[in-house]
């Protein structure tokens, strides 16, 4: 069936040929110009059952769309991941009567200046923290550092000393990312001004909301040296852009 023009009368011409006839084509043309040479003996790629080289073509085209389409719904169901924001996951400070306790049991206590944890491989220089404006706890301004609450015990002194870090950030793993992996009986070493090395064992972790933080329970009084290690955890809101809990290690000093 012939297909007319509107140019000059009696001019006939076919339609322009689809994109899998245009690919076809090429590749026809390619495998008669490109013949390869096994044994000294020349082989030709072609001809060959055109009608599959076809099928192929246009399933290879298929495809590509396809991928495409896939990669382009993967993105959207995919956005960016939110940031997190250190200052909208305040945790709060043993303050008041619980940290004037605290402080005049630290008497002749080494300064403590690094934390090793084995189990989690966390091996970190120690920051000092204290208490922000809206009362609650520093935290260190690097998420690759762990941070001591100078308003607390020392570690070692009698009472709950408090180290505290990040579990991550919108550029990846924070030092205490994995926190809350610890169990019972793992062990955690600070490292003291003096050389000295102070070893706790942990006997729990704990999982507190936020707004249901017991402050008395993490930092009230004990009758030994313990250590709390705190960071954040649970179920992260993008809206806030922090963590909804807080991960709660408690240990208590062996040597």
């Amino acid at each position: 069936m012939e297909y007319r023009d509107i140019g000059p009368p009696g001019r006939t011409h076919r339609p322009e040929p689809s994109w899998p006839t245009v690919i076809a084509t090429t590749l026809r043309l390619w495998l008669e110009r490109h013949p390869i040479v096994v044994g000294g003996k020349t082989i030709r790629l072609w001809p060959l059952n055109r009608r599959k080289i076809f099928a192929a073509v246009t399933l290879a085209a298929g495809l590509v769309l396809a991928g495409a389409g896939a990669a382009g719904l993967v993105t959207a169901r995919h956005p960016a991941v939110p940031r997190w924001n250190p200052a909208a996951a305040p945790i709060p400070a043993p303050v008041g009567p619980i940290a004037a306790v605290a402080r005049s049991q630290s008497a002749g206590v080494p300064l403590p200046v690094a934390l090793t944890i084995p189990a989690i491989g966390v091996q970190t220089k120690l920051v000092d923290l204290g208490v922000t404006n809206a009362g609650t706890l520093q935290v260190p301004a690097s998420t690759a550092v762990a941070g001591w609450y100078t308003g607390g015990p020392r570690p070692g002194a009698v009472g709950p000393a408090v180290i505290a870090g990040h579990i991550d950030s919108h550029v990846g793993p924070g030092i205490f990312f994995r926190l809350s992996q610890l169990r019972p009986g793992d062990r955690v070493y600070v490292q003291r001004a003096d050389g000295s090395l102070a070893l706790f064992r942990v006997t729990e972790v704990r999982s507190y909301a936020k707004d249901h933080f017991p402050t008395l329970t993490v930092y009230g009084p004990t009758p030994d040296a313990e250590l709390r290690l705190i960071t954040c955890g649970g179920i992260f809101d993008p809206s806030l852009g922090s963590y909804l809990s807080n991960t709660v290690v408690y240990a208590i000093q062996v040597n």
